[in-house]
């Protein structure tokens, strides 16, 4: 008799698992069915800035495989059907059709939970309000295009200045908006130190996006037609045709909780190297509703990417599949841009060294893309951290023109293979004039934490 997966979620992790098991497994071994409460399966949920930009010319550019193809490959993907209850002991869900209304049980011998993230929406007056959106699915960008359309006038209001954030000013920009960014923080990217967040907070003033550090939103306005008409805090009021949300994300793990499934202190689900649910032999987790371990600090932590979602899936699969394969952690590499700038960062910051108890040095090099004398070379800084005792890299984080935000790679293979500095400065890495100088950025930064190393004692 055949077994049935059952698999809750049906974009980056959920599928890829369902996707890698299928290949290891026939339909007559393993049935997999699949239940998605939205519109779209397998899609690009970090590519909507670009869509809603203008630099993705469509939708359908974002979707990797449709809900046709999967079925086509025999997995049942199960659309806009939620699931509702997840019954461990009696190894069943409850689902309701969202179109009929109509609920059912259906049982699983193995079940893969890929419920994801849901957007940060505090409660204030008014966030319901025409006119506010959130961007986490395909479905939320449409609304907001839907809504640039009909927006009286061209004013847009951003609030938070993290990845989202930071992009959606870019893409509403793009389209022709006077855009203003409402940051809780001092500095936009809290995911970077203050110092490299002044860069990023620079080039958005150079181009025109008004930038608010330390202002909490406590209201949104709304006009006699109930469409937002501006966005409060404690300081001043800000005029906007279009509102959007930009303050991240948390693991959506509200029927991981009901089921008394273990979560961690960031709320995601804890897994074991295979992605299996600590406790469970049949249950497997993975995508943005599962926390994960860093491999500098040692400690689980929640980092929501489409890069660890399928890569989760892919390990997932292959155990249900009959295989074998394990997730050992991440380093905490991202990238993003603001127009031409371009920002990377992996590993630890000051601030959660300084949480760890460590002791380190940090060095910043100003540097260039090219070698000097070549045409296009454009200036970059990169920030490195290094263990004062051992000289152990700890982070990285870089802010400049093209070619600055992927040099983080080289910081991030250096962090997984917990590299010295000093070893770092060795590395045979290429070169010539159009794509580096004689000395890449990376290795100036990393001879120079050596030498704090050293100095150090």
């Amino acid at each position: 008799m055949s077994e049935r997966l059952v698999v809750i979620g049906g974009d980056a992790a959920g599928m890829s698992a369902a996707s890698q098991a299928r290949r290891l497994k026939g339909a007559g071994e393993l049935e997999i069915v699949a239940f998605e409460r939205g519109r779209f399966s397998s899609y690009s949920a970090c590519g909507i800035p670009y869509w809603v930009g203008g630099d993705v010319a469509t939708r359908d550019e974002l979707i990797a495989r449709s809900p046709e193809e999967h079925r086509e490959r025999a997995i049942d993907l199960r659309m806009r059907t939620e699931v509702t209850e997840v019954d461990v002991a009696g190894q069943r869900v409850r689902t309701r059709d969202l179109e009929a209304g109509t609920e059912a049980w259906t049982g699983f011998d193995k079940l893969v939970i890929a419920t994801g993230a849901r957007p940060k929406r505090p409660r204030l007056p008014g966030i319901d309000a025409p006119g506010v959106h959130g961007v986490q699915t395909l479905g939320d960008g449409q609304a907001l295009l839907d809504s640039l359309e009909r927006a009286p006038g061209r004013r847009a209001v951003v609030v938070g200045a993290g990845y989202i954030g930071v992009e959606m000013a870019e893409a509403l920009l793009g389209r022709g908006y006077e855009v203003t960014v409402l940051n809780r923080g001092e500095q936009p990217m809290a995911t970077l130190d203050p110092d490299m967040g002044r860069l990023v907070h620079r080039a958005m003033d150079g181009l025109g996006i008004t930038t608010v550090a330390s202002a909490e939103v406590t209201k949104i306005l709304t006009g006699e037609d109930c469409r937002v008409r501006a966005v409060a805090t404690d300081e001043a009021e800000y005029p906007a045709d279009v509102v959007v949300l930009g303050m991240g994300v948390e693991p959506e793990t509200s029927l991981a909780r009901a089921a008394g499934l273990p979560l961690g202190s960031h709320g995601g689900l804890l897994t074991d190297p295979a992605m299996r649910v600590r406790g469970q032999e049949n249950i497997w987790a993975g995508g943005d509703c599962v926390e994960v371990l860093d491999l500098v600090s040692g400690r689980e932590r929640y980092v929501p990417l489409g890069t660890h979602a399928n890569k989760h899936g892919q390990v997932i699969g292959a155990n249900v599949g009959g295989d074998y394969a394990t997730f050992p952690g991440v380093v905490g590499t991202a990238v993003s841009k603001v127009c031409d700038l371009e920002i990377g960062r992996t590993g630890l910051r000051e601030k959660d060294a300084r949480a760890l108890g460590l002791r380190y040095v940090s060095v910043t090099v100003e540097s260039t893309s090219r070698a000097g004398y070549y045409p296009g070379a454009a200036p970059m800084t990169v920030k490195m951290l290094a263990e004062r005792r051992t000289g152990r890299l700890l982070g990285v984080q870089i802010v400049g023109r093209e070619g600055a935000a992927k040099r983080v790679d080289i910081a991030a293979v250096a962090l997984t293979a917990r590299m010295t500095v000093e070893a770092m400065t060795a590395l045979d890495l290429g070169y010539a004039p159009p794509f580096s100088p004689v000395w890449d950025p990376v290795l100036v930064a990393a001879r120079k934490a050596a030498a704090a190393v050293r100095a150090a004692g």
